[in-house]
């Protein structure tokens, strides 16, 4: 193949992946080395299903596409077999999944990430992959939301329980 068809080639996988991170709102860098082929397809389908795309490609071109999306940083994390997880919706997703796979597999390695426009370090990324999901978080604060109310019924039923039932309200005088 002549050089200027490869060149073009290489400037388009640049572009579609530099727009992708553009339009996403986190994404997570990592070392893929040592992960099984029944590992890999496992994580690449959970990943699907979770709506993120997973890619491999050259860390020069990832470089390239990081540059171009504003996360330059990202450069320096990128050596050695790795390959990038992008969300569209989910900021967390991506995380939760790769660090799920990072933990079953000692040479599989979190590198980075960046999420709500800022480059993140490996730290980062597991503890957001520790934060609950949305709905969990929802769950939680519509319990913690109720449970007064629980509490308040529960008392006044216990009053009327005991009493026997509520007392009769007193008639109030006549308007004249």
């Amino acid at each position: 193949m002549p050089s200027k068809v490869i060149l073009e080639k290489k400037q388009q996988v640049v572009a579609e992946l530099s727009a992708q991170i553009k339009e996403s709102v986190s994404g997570v860098l990592v070392n893929y080395q040592g992960i099984t082929v029944d590992a890999d397809t496992a994580m690449r389908k959970e990943l699907r299903e979770a709506g993120v795309d997973y890619k491999v490609v050259k860390n020069s071109l990832t470089g390239r596409a990081c540059e171009d999306a504003g996360y330059g940083e990202m450069k320096q994390y990128l050596s050695g077999m790795t390959a990038i997880a992008i969300s569209k919706d989910d900021a967390v997703a991506p995380a939760k999944i790769l660090k799920k796979y990072a933990d079953k597999v000692q040479s599989f390695q979190i590198l980075a990430g960046y999420v709500d426009g800022v480059v993140v370090n490996e730290a980062t990324v597991n503890e957001l992959a520790n934060i609950p999901s949305r709905e969990t978080l929802i769950a939680k604060f519509l319990g913690s939301i109720q449970s007064p109310l629980y509490g308040f019924a529960y008392a006044i039923q216990a009053i009327i329980d005991k009493d026997g039932e509520a007392a009769p309200a007193e008639e109030a005088p006549a308007a004249e």
